[in-house]
């Protein structure tokens, strides 16, 4: 069985992590989604599918806190990671993200993840407190390259 776990703050990187457990699914997976705070024990799981959003520059304390508590089980399994996090799909904005997650993973050198990628992220100010609430509303998420990433972890676990 793969699990698919997150940590997100306002829904959107919960979103995506749906979206990859239902393709997943669909491609005729076993897969569990659920948040990083509510996994206790990965013994049932042969893989993981792990993703977090970037916010102010660090990765979601609920992936990091999972990871830290989980080293030694994600050492001896499948990995792969994602992250949410610029407003746009630039690549220089994906290039920042994606150091940003990598000092995250630093910190666990004994969980080697197979793969790794970053998706721009959304806004969505309803969801946010003052003074973020007057962010402009955005969504950078781009479903085709979340889909193939996907893909790909479907042909490689």
């Amino acid at each position: 069985m793969l699990l698919v776990v997150y940590g997100s703050k306002h829904g959107s990187t919960e979103e995506v992590a749906a979206a990859i457990a239902k393709r997943l699914t669909k491609a005729g997976r076993d897969v569990e989604l659920r948040r990083a705070r509510d996994v206790e024990d990965l013994t049932a799981y042969d893989g993981v599918v792990l993703g977090g959003s970037l916010y102010f520059g660090r990765w979601h304390e609920d992936a990091v806190r999972f990871l830290s508590k989980h080293r030694r089980e994600l050492s001896e399994r499948p990995v792969e990671v994602f992250a949410l996090g610029p407003k746009t799909a630039e690549p220089e904005d994906l290039a920042q993200s994606r150091a940003q997650l990598g000092k995250a993973l630093q910190k666990v050198p004994e969980v080697k993840p197979r793969s790794i990628a970053v998706f721009g992220g959304a806004v969505d100010p309803s969801r946010l407190r003052f003074p973020l609430n007057r962010m402009p509303a955005s969504d950078a998420r781009d479903w085709n390259a979340i889909e193939a990433w996907t893909d790909e972890i479907r042909r490689t676990t």
